[in-house]
């Protein structure tokens, strides 16, 4: 695939992917669309050789798969792993604010978000919405309002001459976000079963719960003088998200491959469908068989952890190590870190270089200064507990956890050529 086309079709999963939820629900309908088959993890599997599979856990994280034509016990797994949560603002339980006129919904940060961007965007809603339906059955569906309902606006700097030299962000009081005003909105149930039916829940009798985010409706563009650059939400790390289902997509049907897209990375992954929960490992001893093989798999097996990277800022260059400065549309970055909180080690590296030679890619590698602390991904926690050989790489980005983030137009395509190759290794 050419990049201008990668691009157009990243950018449109980006922006139809405003939750976790949404993100796996396209994933999935681009495995349905290339032949894949979804499976229940309540049901018995019976796998095809040449074939692929998927499943999902809470609708919200997805583990798709091609068995191969050998045996997985001597050939081992090819694996990619991303995340599909990004941080965010979600709305709380009982949410609903009336002050001073107006009608404002709270929210809890969800993850570590840089959160002064929040303000001043134009702000839509998206999840997943719990409800009895009209024949006493309990149903879920997901909504979102593809439209700006609400914001967060900045107290001006006339009422806070320090704003730009001191200001702090509480976020009990300064995120609710003002959506209307209380003689013109609606009770939040209503509300909610408005929405509903807008998505064509049209069965929809009581609201029982929901998991919704605010996020901004700005659609992903490519800017830069010569279009050089992506601006989106979310790139990380539906990015990666992307990137590995390109790969898989292109993958040989005779090739053992795996691609994992966990939720709740950002939170510490301590979920039953995060990275720490047991999901991979179960999918994996369900192809595998018997404890020997899935043994014998493991050990056979290489694992890519792909979230994004931290690229060096031309306006704080100072935080990084002068000698690893990742550059944007300068390729994949290698990601190290001496405590472990990335699992890359030199074997695992030295395969990944080798690769990108192959297929003539730059690449660049990210160790954080000495003094700072380290990030970390789904890489070690997948390592240590499958005890598969791991490294982390990631296309090096600015802005990470802003609500809108920049990434170069050539590293993702390029990075889905190396992961292509990868897949397509005997």
């Amino acid at each position: 695939m050419d990049k201008q086309t990668f691009n157009q079709q990243l950018m449109a999963f980006l922006d139809a992917s405003p939750t976790p939820f949404h993100a796996a629900s396209n994933m999935a309908a681009a495995l349905d669309a290339a032949g894949f088959i979804a499976l229940d993890e309540r049901d018995d599997w019976s796998l095809e050789a040449g074939k692929g599979y998927y499943t999902l856990r809470n609708g919200a994280s997805i583990v798709a798969f091609r068995v191969g034509q050998g045996d997985v016990a001597q050939q081992g797994w090819k694996m990619v792993g991303a995340h599909t949560d990004s941080p965010c603002l979600k709305v709380k339980p009982n949410p609903v604010l009336h002050k001073k006129g107006y009608f404002q919904l709270g929210v809890d940060v969800y993850g570590g978000a840089l959160l002064n961007p929040w303000f001043d965007r134009d702000l839509g809603l998206a999840g997943r919405i719990s409800y009895r339906s009209q024949d006493g059955e309990l149903r879920n569906r997901l909504i979102n309002t593809e439209r700006a309902i609400g914001c967060i606006p900045s107290l001006a700097i006339h009422l806070d001459r320090e704003a730009n030299s001191n200001r702090s962000i509480n976020a009990q009081t300064d995120l609710p976000v003002l959506i209307s005003q209380p003689e013109k909105a609606p009770d939040f149930n209503a509300l909610l079963k408005q929405l509903l039916i807008e998505q064509g829940g049209n069965d929809v009798d009581t609201v029982l719960d929901y998991e919704l985010s605010f996020y901004d409706v700005q659609g992903a563009a490519l800017i830069g003088l010569e279009q050089e650059f992506i601006a989106s939400a979310r790139l990380d790390n539906l990015l990666s998200c992307f990137i590995g289902l390109q790969a898989l997509l292109a993958a040989p049907s005779d090739q053992h491959s795996v691609l994992v897209s966990n939720d709740h990375e950002e939170v510490g992954s301590m979920s039953s469908s995060g990275a720490q929960g047991p999901m991979l490992e179960s999918v994996l001893r369900r192809i595998a068989g018997d404890e020997s093989r899935w043994q014998r798999a493991i050990a056979h097996s290489l694992m890519i952890s792909a979230d994004n990277a931290h690229g060096v800022h031309p306006n704080f260059s100072d935080r990084h190590d002068a000698n690893h400065g990742p550059l944007l549309n300068r390729g994949a970055v290698i990601k190290i870190n001496v405590n472990q909180r990335y699992a890359t080690n030199s074997e695992t590296s030295a395969a990944f270089r080798h690769l990108c030679q192959q297929c003539q890619q730059p690449v660049q590698s990210f160790v954080v200064r000495s003094d700072m602390a380290c990030g970390s991904t789904i890489g070690p926690i997948t390592s240590s507990a499958l005890g598969v050989a791991t490294l982390d790489i990631g296309v090096p980005t600015f802005a990470m956890h802003s609500i809108r983030e920049l990434a170069g137009a050539d590293d993702a395509v390029g990075l889905s050529q190396v992961l292509a190759a990868f897949y397509a290794r005997q």
